[in-house]
């Protein structure tokens, strides 16, 4: 077995962030993901079935308080659609980066003793959140079907806003892993924002009711990655009556900004990551 580590003088370096061949890294991410989810659902008798129990329940408790009680998408078409499709978009990123943060601790002995390119762990959380999200999707065009939305071209736009919210998540979750080996309140901080991002984006109400009450507000509530993605795929996939991300915005020029922060955070966690991958094994 390869040494994990390589020593040079008095200090200890490991492997980097991405060495070799990147079909490596992609392999390895993959075979990694894989585990991860037999090791999950090893002894479940429902296996998979177990992780939609968290988004159906929490989108049939939401969707009773606030069609029921609170009639709050009653001017909203295919609002039960409406609601678990933002569900399952939010529990994408929550999983993707919340995992993440304590994932290079997690596999600690791994990093130790085996030399790969560091990228793989991170990345193979993302992978495992982003093969839940393909199969909640599924759930989500079965209620489609049954709530009678119709099909159209515009659902092509769906892959692309997809792929958008997996390098929103790669790189928040290279940064969050990364940082929470040096600074472990990353993730008590990080599981308060995760919260403080379910209601800052419209999922629960429509972006309509922030347009007419605080119309100055609007345009930074839709600065946030995940509220313009989201936003998008109810205009292109569900209602084509409702804003689209651009028309919420205030001009389709502005969703440079949602997009821009994308590519940062992306920049920013491939470059910190890069930095400091070859000083991991040191710091656990």
């Amino acid at each position: 077995m390869a040494a994990a580590d390589v020593t040079t003088g008095f200090r200890t370096v490991s492997p980097s962030a991405l060495s070799g061949d990147w079909r490596r890294t992609v392999y390895l991410a993959f075979t990694l993901a894989v585990t991860e989810l037999k090791v999950r659902f090893f002894d479940s008798a429902l296996g998979y079935l177990w992780s939609l129990m968290r988004p159906l329940l929490f989108f049939g408790v939401l969707y009773l308080v606030f069609s029921q009680i609170i009639p709050l998408g009653d001017e909203i078409e295919f609002y039960p659609v409406v609601l678990l499709m933002g569900i399952v978009l939010y529990t994408f990123v929550s999983e993707a980066t919340g995992d993440a943060v304590e994932s290079m601790v997690k596999h600690e002995s791994l990093i130790r003793r085996v030399a790969f390119p560091r990228l793989v762990i991170p990345l193979a959380v993302t992978v495992t959140a982003a093969f839940n999200l393909l199969m909640n999707l599924i759930v989500v065009f079965g209620f489609m079907a049954l709530n009678g939305v119709p099909i159209r071209w515009t659902w092509l736009e769906l892959p692309i806003l997809i792929g958008l919210l997996v390098i929103l998540a790669v790189g928040v979750a290279l940064l969050l892993s990364v940082l929470y080996v040096r600074f472990r309140d990353i993730k008590p901080i990080w599981g308060v924002f995760l919260q403080a991002l379910f209601y800052m984006t419209p999922i629960l109400y429509p972006v309509e009711m922030i347009i007419k009450r605080y119309p100055e507000m609007v345009k930074w509530v839709m600065c946030n990655p995940l509220a313009a993605v989201n936003q998008q795929v109810r205009y292109a996939v569900l209602d084509p009556t409702a804003p689209s991300a651009g028309a919420a915005i205030g001009g389709t020029w502005r969703l440079l900004a949602p997009l821009g922060l994308i590519a940062v955070l992306f920049v920013a966690g491939l470059v910190c990551f890069a930095r400091m991958a070859p000083r991991i094994a040191e710091e656990l």
